[in-house]
Parts: C-alpha cells; sequence; structure tokens
C-alpha cells in the first residue's frame, strides 16, 4: 500500500464513478475528497462529458480553490477549473468531423455535437432508446448532463463548419454492437472511435484518450505517475487506469478494465472512492 506522502493527485472519471446512480455525489465521498485536498492532494476529472458538464461537481468539490483540473471530452480537452484557461486542447480537423457525419448518415444512429451552450441534433424528438427494460430520454440525457440548449440541424455535416473536440452517437446497445465497425472502418486509423457506454459511441482526435491528456499537462506540473491514483469503470478508462501509479476499477466497471486495475474497490453506489482512498492515503 502508498503511503500518504506518496498520492498527490487523484483522478475520476465522473459517470458510474464519483457520482451514484441518482448521478450525484454521496456525502461519504465527498468528505472524502475534500480531506484529501486540505492534505495537499489535487483533484482531477476526467469524462466524455464536456466541459460544461463538470464545473457543477469541480465547484461541489471546492476544485477550484485547490487547483482542481476538468479533463474533458475523453482527454480531448483540459482545463483550469478555477481560471476556465484550456492547458491542453486537440480536436478533429473540420474535414475529420464533417467525413464523420457525412458517413454516420447511413446508420440509425443520433449524432450529437456541441458548440458553445448549444448542442446540436438532427431531430430532437427522435430521442428514446432502450436501456435496462426501460426507455431512456437520450437527448435530454446529454444535454443536460452538458448543459446545454438544444437545437436542431438536418444536415450536421454541412453545419459543422468549426472544429469538433468529439462527436457522439447514440443508438439501441444491440444496434451499436452489430454497427460499430462499420462505423468507424473509413476512420479506424485516423481518429479514437470509442464505446463509452452501451448506448454511446464516440469519435475524438487520433491519439487522444485521457491518459494522453494527463501525461500532457500534468508531467510538466511536475508530478510522476507514482503520485497519481485513478478511478473508472469503463472502456475509455483503461488507459487512465493503466497510466496512474494506481489505478482502481469501481466495482460495476467493466471487466476489461476490472482486468487492468491494481485494485478494484466497491460500486459508485457503495462509496467505492471513499473506500480505497481510507486504504491509500
Amino acid at each position: 500500500m502508498n503511503n500518504i506522502m506518496s498520492i498527490k493527485v487523484i483522478i475520476m472519471d465522473v459517470d458510474g464513478t464519483l457520482t451514484n446512480s441518482q448521478k450525484g455525489i454521496s456525502p461519504k465521498t465527498k468528505e472524502a475528497l475534500l480531506n484529501a485536498q486540505k492534505a495537499g492532494c489535487k483533484l482531477i476529472l476526467a469524462s466524455g462529458r464536456p466541459t460544461s458538464g463538470l464545473k457543477d461537481f469541480a465547484d461541489e468539490l471546492d476544485m477550484p480553490n485547490n487547483g482542481g483540473l476538468l479533463v474533458s471530452y475523453n482527454g480531448s480537452q483540459v482545463v483550469d477549473s478555477k481560471t476556465d484557461e484550456i492547458l491542453f486542447n486537440q480536436a478533429m480537423t473540420v474535414e475529420e468531423g464533417q467525413a464523420v457525419l457525412e458517413h454516420l448518415k447511413q446508420f440509425a444512429v443520433r449524432p450529437m455535437i456541441d458548440k458553445n451552450e448549444y448542442m446540436y441534433v438532427n431531430d430532437v424528438y427522435n430521442c428514446m432508446i432502450p436501456f435496462n427494460g426501460e426507455e431512456l430520454n437520450i437527448i435530454q440525457y446529454e444535454s443536460r448532463g452538458g448543459k446545454y440548449k438544444l437545437c436542431e440541424k438536418d444536415d450536421l455535416a454541412s453545419f459543422a463548419d468549426f472544429p469538433l473536440n468529439k462527436i457522439l452517437t447514440a443508438a439501441d446497445p444491440e444496434y451499436l454492437q452489430a454497427n460499430y465497425k462499420a462505423m468507424m472502418e473509413p476512420f479506424k486509423d485516423s481518429l479514437n472511435c470509442v464505446f463509452t457506454a452501451p448506448f454511446y459511441f464516440e469519435y475524438t482526435a487520433n491519439g487522444i484518450d485521457k491518459a494522453k491528456a494527463l501525461d500532457t499537462v500534468l508531467i510538466p506540473m511536475g508530478y510522476t505517475r507514482d503520485e497519481m491514483i485513478a478511478f473508472g469503470d469503463g472502456h475509455n478508462d483503461a488507459t487512465m487506469v493503466e497510466y496512474a501509479g494506481t489505478g482502481v476499477a469501481m466495482g460495476n466497471a467493466v471487466d476489461d478494465l476490472k482486468a487492468k486495475a491494481d485494485y478494484i474497490t466497491l460500486s459508485n453506489d457503495e462509496d467505492g472512492i471513499a473506500v480505497a482512498l481510507a486504504e491509500y492515503l
């Protein structure tokens, strides 16, 4: 076990990791993270969410007053939570984004892109997908999570004449499983194409992942990998969990991530982060 001096950076995915099933931070986990900052640790939220979807959690954890960082869009952007300064940004080129959106027209998926305070979709009413035996309003879920207003565009490909940090697609999980290889085929060598949930498949710039973002920003700040602990639950957390000196999979994590982690803690509904920090700090 590491001693308290060795862990200086706590890196956490948000959905399914930091937040519980009610999409909130439990009191016990919040207290553990506030105490960790008092002991000198830096907190980092690393999520597929846009930056705007991370700020409320950062504020709740008092990260702006403690040097916290926001890693958004699966590692495509890193922002200082206090100053909003962009420390790292690697978007797709306009041409890459438009090519993906054009290609996606042949699939029964809902592409979502964002610019400023808006999320753009083809049809706000084409929004329900089956998940866990219920119908989920995926466009409402994503737009509310990112604090976006909604706007419809019939042709997202022609509209997107600006660099995109991420293109998100949502669909029935079974449909995505059957079609994701065809969806990524033209881009498998030029872009990062990854599942972030059973109903989400997304595209970011080539080489982008959470580990690259962390490495680009934290190493110049003087931190070492041995001083980092990372928590995750999904496929898109694998690089980060492997990168950190201590990689922790939540009890609710996918099996693939559990196999790569140094330690498996309790689930996001059982204060898994707080339990692990009690062990490591």
